[in-house]
């Protein structure tokens, strides 16, 4: 079973790793600050559009092309090497990809390969292939 579509937008730069803590009643409590629950809600809409008939359920490949909007001096298709880190942006997506039912868990991700550019196009590419 191969899944493959492109998102046409401007990819969220918030991350996962913006999850913020305060401390009640003398414990840590970890909460979403209203970017990231924008940008949580912002990718589930999405990636609503596009789940599979049926989950994966054995190992797969996920390939995420990463197009971010054109800014200074950068040219279409150069490799993004500025924040966010692939690893963060990821974690996000990956889970939102769970929530909304594309696999059974993102521990059956087995090979991935990510990339960031600078694109005329923004958006995300997502292709999951069963190996």
């Amino acid at each position: 079973m191969v899944t493959e579509f492109f998102m046409s937008m401007v990819p969220p730069t918030t991350t996962h790793q913006q999850k913020q803590v305060t401390i009640q009643n003398g414990k840590p409590v970890f909460y979403e600050p209203a970017e990231l629950k924008a940008a949580r809600a912002k990718l589930m809409a999405y990636l609503g559009q596009h789940v599979p008939k049926s989950k994966y359920d054995s190992s797969i490949r996920l390939m995420v092309k990463w197009c971010f909007p054109i800014t200074g001096k950068h040219q279409d298709g150069e490799y993004k090497y500025t924040k966010p880190d692939t690893d963060n942006l990821q974690k996000l997506l990956k889970d939102c990809m769970t929530t909304c039912g594309y696999w059974k868990d993102d521990a059956l991700v087995v090979s991935e390969i990510v990339e960031k550019f600078w694109a005329k196009i923004p958006g995300i590419y997502i292709r999951i292939e069963e190996i």
